[in-house]
């Protein structure tokens, strides 16, 4: 588990040498957990109680204060209580907090709702997404698997208007892409029916990559003794897979909850949610954000300012990568506030990331 990069509090958690001390950190760690369970700044009376520690009120509060010079809690106008900042709830995730994995009768009904969609990623990643927002009452996210190993099966044309032609491959035998080609000439349905026979006899078997490196350049090579057929084919493929993004789905995410958000009194101010909204309809700056996990091993998570967007100054967000054949294809988390329930929602994203790998994996 790691953060946006890495723990950077700079702070030594020893037992007795180090700033935080064996004591404040069990004080720390009893106040950022009561404040995720009831939203109230926590006073000393609460902590020496939930620390199981026996110590006196004045004791608790220098520790406090201790910890507010560290600037891992703060003290809102309105109360004597402290709250957790969001340098405190990285130290809290990167130190204090042990998580347990999602085991037992709750594994196995999120692995058989997963399985039931194996066979169709668009469908895997939407009812993963779903199942990430009910279980963590947040905001789901998944991305769309990128395509790693997709050979084409076959391929057609079909015309449009304005020069354009709507290439439709079939991946794997069962996998549908399609793209508009703009064209500098329009072509007759004759033309294109040969130009898709010649293509799916030339690349069947074969990877878009493989494709891309190998056919168009060993043909274009050759494009002066070529006839009409095989000149129309090339123009048709350099469409089709002359960009190294053509015929994969990576850059979409599936969002869904959006509205367990609503509910929440850390993001109920309505200008925020109205921005943060907007941001999961663009989908730009959500994508970005869940490309810096592409690398991750495991679980990641940004807190607050750490994602550098704006609009998630408030917000935490939770990812994990999931695999084929032991490739990254693509990352899936949750948004929430910054006060969420760190101990639940992280194994419930560690699981459903390795499970939607595997249902993938299972469909090969």
């Amino acid at each position: 588990m790691s953060g946006a990069s890495g723990d950077e509090s700079g702070l030594a958690t020893g037992t007795g040498s180090g700033p935080v001390s064996e004591r404040a950190q069990r004080l720390l760690k009893a106040l950022v957990e009561a404040y995720i369970r009831d939203g109230q700044p926590v006073g000393s009376r609460t902590l020496t109680r939930e620390s199981g520690l026996n110590l006196s009120s004045a004791t608790v509060r220098n520790t406090m204060a201790d910890l507010e010079e560290l600037g891992l809690v703060a003290s809102p106008h309105t109360s004597a209580g402290r709250i957790p900042t969001e340098r405190g709830y990285r130290f809290f995730v990167d130190t204090l907090l042990k998580w347990k994995p999602v085991e037992g009768e709750a594994q196995h009904e999120l692995s058989r709702r997963l399985a039931e969609n194996a066979d169709d990623p668009k469908a895997l990643v939407a009812s993963a997404s779903q199942l990430l927002s009910t279980l963590t009452r947040l905001a789901g996210l998944v991305t769309v698997p990128r395509a790693t190993h997709a050979s084409i099966t076959q391929i057609e044309f079909m015309s449009l208007s304005d020069n354009r032609v709507l290439a439709i491959l079939v991946m794997n035998g069962r996998e549908v892409q399609n793209r508009v080609l703009q064209l500098g000439r329009s072509y007759t349905p004759e033309e294109l029916r040969r130009a898709a026979n010649f293509l799916t006899e030339q690349c069947a078997g074969r990877e878009l990559a493989d494709v891309r490196r190998r056919l168009l350049a060993e043909l274009s090579e050759t494009r002066h003794s070529m006839n009409q057929l095989m000149q129309d084919a090339i123009t048709l493929a350099q469409q089709m897979v002359g960009d190294p993004g053509a015929g994969t789905e990576s850059g979409d995410v599936v969002i869904a909850g959006e509205t367990n958000l609503m509910g929440l009194a850390e993001l109920s101010n309505v200008a925020k949610l109205r921005s943060l909204f907007e941001a999961f309809n663009e989908k730009r700056d959500i994508l970005h954000l869940l490309d810096q996990s592409l690398g991750a091993d495991r679980v990641q998570i940004f807190i607050g300012q750490e994602s550098g967007y704006r609009i998630l100054d408030d917000c935490t967000l939770i990812s994990a990568p999931y695999t084929v054949d032991n490739e990254v294809v693509g990352v899936l988390g949750v948004i929430g506030p910054t006060r969420m329930a760190y101990e639940r929602v992280i194994p419930i994203v560690d699981l459903t990331a390795r499970l939607v790998g595997a249902a993938l994996n299972s469909s090969r």
